[in-house]
């Protein structure tokens, strides 16, 4: 048996009788529902009153208490486009009604809203230029705004585990608003614009006793210190350390799954694995959509946790060629596939989850 679980958004869930219908006859009893996510212009092409969903800036589908967030300078917002005012607790409870299992899914590090206004937290590049929708692990305030919008987003909600994306450094790669990036750097160029330059970063270096002016000007000639990894690979881990806690107090006893990948230099929502980020948490789930990402799975199992494959039906690719691919990576050792997406995916894809957990049970 594979463990499998969808992904989805609350307004997916709230106003459609017919969702819970639609995750039984994909073969699913786990939805991964967002608490928390970054901006974005969603479909909702079976959806009974709306086709799309925009979300403008990063929330917390959950109440917004002032008490959590006394003395912070860092907010996080209501999603004020819906009109449920618990978005995720609501359709947490629908799934529950209906006998489903609920994993929290929570975006920490991406939020432009925060970016644009607060700019000394965001990431900066070795040329100076800022990265608003990537919030920095270095900045003390970032760390402690992911903790407690971890700790808000399951508060008093029945959930059964909880699944960490962007616990880390978001870098130069975004698929935002009319993105005119791809094609345009090299691996290696897309790294080194990744790397963090801000005020955080550059005393972290100088902590370290390298001259930051340096590490900067080697940067801009695409050189990469080396002490560049083991300062960021701190910082996450740092980040990671608070967040877990922040959710561990609330939730002792649910599982945990990260988002990571087992490049140590990715950023982005699931970014690359420190020496001891995997035996902090009880799964890794790693992103598998290319259709020769098997190697990514079976490299990732080297740590010694269980990896969930993170694969999506929305791709071009043919129904056979995404079954095989599936097989493929619980080949490579994954135990369990984390499908990407049940409200996203039109009439006609909505098969492949069944096709895909046909094949494998």
């Amino acid at each position: 048996m594979v463990n499998a679980g969808g992904h989805a958004y609350p307004w997916d869930v709230l106003d459609d009788p017919d969702f819970p219908a639609r995750v039984r006859r994909a073969g699913l009893d786990t939805v991964t529902l967002a608490a928390t996510y970054h901006s974005t212009r969603a479909a909702t092409p079976l959806h009974p009153a709306r086709r799309t969903v925009d979300a403008r800036h990063a929330a917390l589908y959950r109440p917004i208490r002032d008490q959590a967030w006394a003395g912070q300078r860092l907010w996080a917002a209501a999603a004020d486009w819906m009109a449920e005012p618990d978005p995720f607790g609501a359709a947490t409870q629908v799934l529950r009604d209906n006998g489903f299992r609920v994993t929290a899914w929570i975006v920490l590090t991406h939020s432009t809203r925060i970016g644009a206004v607060h700019q000394d937290v965001a990431v900066v590049n070795c040329f100076g230029e800022l990265y608003p929708y990537a919030l920095c692990p270095a900045s003390p305030e970032v760390r402690r705004y992911a903790a407690t919008l971890a700790a808000e987003a399951v508060r008093d909600a029945p959930v059964d585990a909880v699944s960490l994306e962007a616990c880390g450094q978001m870098g130069v790669d975004h698929l935002g608003h009319h993105e005119k990036t791809a094609g345009a750097w090299t691996a290696h160029g897309r790294r080194v614009l990744s790397v963090c330059c801000c005020g955080w970063c550059r005393a972290a270096w100088r902590q370290a006793g390298v001259d930051d002016a340096e590490v900067v000007g080697g940067l801009r000639a695409e050189r990469i210190h080396d002490v560049v990894l083991p300062v960021r690979q701190a910082h996450t881990d740092a980040l990671r350390t608070e967040v877990i806690a922040a959710v561990r107090a609330v939730l002792p006893d649910a599982p945990i799954r990260l988002h990571a990948s087992p490049d140590p230099w990715a950023t982005g929502p699931s970014p690359g694995l420190t020496p001891t980020a995997a035996a902090d948490v009880d799964a890794l789930l790693v992103p598998a959509w290319p259709l020769d990402s098997a190697p990514v799975v079976a490299a990732a199992t080297a740590y010694g946790t269980p990896v969930d494959a993170y694969v999506t039906v929305l791709s071009d690719v043919e129904p056979f060629d995404l079954v095989r691919h599936a097989k493929a990576l619980v080949g490579a050792g994954a135990a369990g596939l984390s499908l990407y997406h049940l409200g996203l995916a039109p009439a006609w894809r909505q098969g492949l989850f069944a096709d895909i957990l046909g094949a494998l049970r």
